[in-house]
């Protein structure tokens, strides 16, 4: 909206357009005194109250400007304390982070390090086993050896020396009956020499039932010792 001053301008510069040029002059008019007198003093007249109406907006303008600059930096305050806020969080965050990760990672090590540990004590055991497995084995089996080897050579002799009575008894009878007992004396003497070699078979099979016997205990032993 337009200021009553403005209007008055305006009415002016209409007026000088609407006014006719002087004889023989393009530039020289002819006005009537009143009318321009008229608003000239109206011109006058309105100015101070124009200018106090201006003097108002611009100082309204002034309060306007100092109250959007004080909203402006208190804004501009709120937003860098919250900026602030947010690098101590995330930094607060970050070391949260940091330390949790450290955490972890030493447990995960230790763990590796319990687990390797377990392992090689394991292997150690396993080994200390088998070790003491195979020691027994070879303990039992010398003894095994020995008493078969023992038992052969006592049995081998007993049987030496029960031929060699048979065949005192043998002789002792053949020269009570030389002629009748020879035949006789002969087959006493094959049957003689028949059973000795059954009996001997007989206990050489005995003797492997009892070491494959012996054998499959101690295997089931040693496994039993091993898990």
């Amino acid at each position: 909206m337009a200021s009553r001053i403005e209007q008055i301008i305006e009415e002016i510069q209409d007026y000088i357009d609407e006014c006719k040029y002087s004889t023989f002059s393009s530039t020289k008019i002819l006005v009537n005194k009143e009318e321009i007198d008229e608003l000239l003093h109206e011109l006058k007249s309105r100015t101070p109250d124009e200018i106090k109406r201006y003097q108002k907006i611009i100082s309204n303008k002034e309060a306007i400007m100092d109250d959007a600059k004080q909203k402006a930096d208190a804004l501009i305050k709120q937003a860098q304390s919250y900026s602030d806020q947010m690098v101590n969080e995330h930094t607060i965050m970050q070391q949260a982070y940091e330390q949790a990760s450290e955490v972890v990672n030493q447990a995960r090590q230790q763990a590796q390090e319990i687990v390797a540990s377990a392992n090689a004590q394991a292997e150690q055991i396993q080994v200390s086993i088998m070790q003491y497995a195979d020691d027994t084995l070879a303990t039992i089996q010398n003894l095994l050896s020995h008493s078969i080897t023992e038992t052969q050579e006592h049995d081998a002799a007993f049987i030496n020396s029960l031929n060699q009575i048979l065949m005192v008894v043998n002789s002792n009878r053949a020269e009570l009956h030389p002629e009748e007992d020879l035949a006789q004396n002969e087959a006493i003497a094959d049957r003689a020499e028949a059973e000795r070699t059954a009996r001997a078979e007989v206990e050489e099979a005995q003797d492997v039932s009892e070491t494959d016997n012996v054998e499959g205990i101690v295997g089931d032993e040693t496994l039993n010792v091993i898990r």
